[in-house]
């Protein structure tokens, strides 16, 4: 059987509770780690009826992209939404696990479904985290340089923007004395030694410490492993709030809207005025998305599209580019399909299902 654990386990290596906001409360809301998993529902929201969805289908942890719970609960009357959902999820013992803003952050995640529907193409993160990395000195013998960078690689380490294996290398001399009652890989005990050595330089997300540090140690020949820690200041351009993409070729902005409409099976957009101009650079970020308007800008994006603007918000725009309120559960709706993909690549033969429920909120009548 398959345990709640290793599927968070997947779900993590994939968007680390980590990268997600401080007012966030991603990871598993009700239910028990080490449960064996029967089925796994995936959903935009872990309402009630998403819950009792769960229960017909036999599953017993649902992924839900917005956490049921952003705070404290006084009370668990069922007086509400929120209440109804945790009554029924602990009555019929279904775990909920939700990847909110960590799945929003990560270059692969929320607002590149987005792009995907779009069609746009050299996408990057809107507004990159800083110090997020760390970087790795340490000095080893030149015949042991493979295996340990090898190691390293392994578990996370030398990746930079889309290249991976990154290191720096630079020959020196080091020098120790080993006295009694140590082990030394080289030299004699109670005389100083020189050893040729190289000094390695790796970068690694900073989350990966202890990974990257073990793979040091477990491969370095010395009994006594020499290393520097270096928080970096550094984008992580990986991570980060919002995407910024281009269309493949210019088109009018009419055609745009009416390209918006089709990917996002819209009925209605809300949106600045136009600008007479065609659309080429496209910026995006799922849910709200108003505190990137400037970033865009900056950015030139032609138009951003988002949602959950107000009013006023939408004079930022100050006539450079188009906004595009496409609506919050419109702007997130291929989420579950993305939880999906990445659950069925590691667990091919598991029941992982998408939720039929929609939980929009919101309507139109038109």
């Amino acid at each position: 059987m398959i345990t709640l654990r290793e599927i968070i386990t997947v779900i993590e290596e994939f968007a680390p509770t980590v990268y997600q906001e401080q007012y966030d409360n991603c990871g598993l809301i009700t239910g028990n780690a080490e449960w064996n998993c029967t089925g796994v529902l995936c959903a935009l929201d872990a309402t009630e009826e998403i819950v009792l969805e769960a229960k017909q289908k036999n599953c017993n942890l649902i992924v839900a992209h917005h956490p049921i719970i952003f705070s404290g609960l006084k009370k668990i009357t069922g007086n509400n939404y929120v209440e109804k959902a945790v009554i029924a999820s602990i009555k019929n013992d279904i775990a909920i696990y939700a990847v909110h803003t960590n799945l929003d952050n990560v270059i692969k995640g929320v607002n590149d479904k987005m792009a995907d529907a779009l069609g746009l193409i050299n996408r990057k993160i809107l507004l990159p985290k800083q110090n997020q990395l760390t970087k790795l000195f340490t000095f080893v013998p030149a015949e042991h340089i493979e295996k340990i960078k090898s190691a390293i690689f392994e578990v996370g380490g030398g990746h930079i923007g889309n290249y991976n294996e990154c290191s720096f290398s630079v020959e020196g001399i080091g020098t120790f004395n080993a006295p009694t009652g140590t082990n030394p890989f080289v030299g004699e005990l109670g005389k100083q030694h020189k050893e040729k050595e190289l000094k390695i330089e790796i970068i690694f997300p900073s989350y990966l410490q202890s990974k990257i540090v073990k793979a040091l140690i477990g491969t370095h020949p010395y009994e006594e492993v020499a290393y520097d820690l270096i928080p970096l200041a550094n984008a992580y351009e990986q991570v980060g709030s919002g995407l910024i993409g281009e269309l493949a070729e210019p088109i009018d902005e009419k055609i745009f809207l009416s390209k918006i409409k089709t990917a996002f099976g819209l009925t209605a957009i809300k949106h600045t005025q136009l600008l007479k101009k065609n659309v080429k650079r496209v910026a995006v970020c799922g849910g709200a998305g108003s505190f990137l308007i400037g970033k865009a800008l900056a950015a030139k994006a032609d138009f951003f599209i988002t949602s959950d603007v107000k009013y006023h918000e939408f004079f930022d725009a100050n006539n450079q580019m188009v906004i595009a309120d496409i609506g919050h559960w419109e702007s997130e709706q291929f989420t579950p399909d993305l939880i999906i993909t990445v659950l069925r690549s590691n667990f091919p033969t598991f029941a992982v299902l998408k939720s039929e429920a929609r939980t929009n909120p919101v309507q139109y009548f038109i």
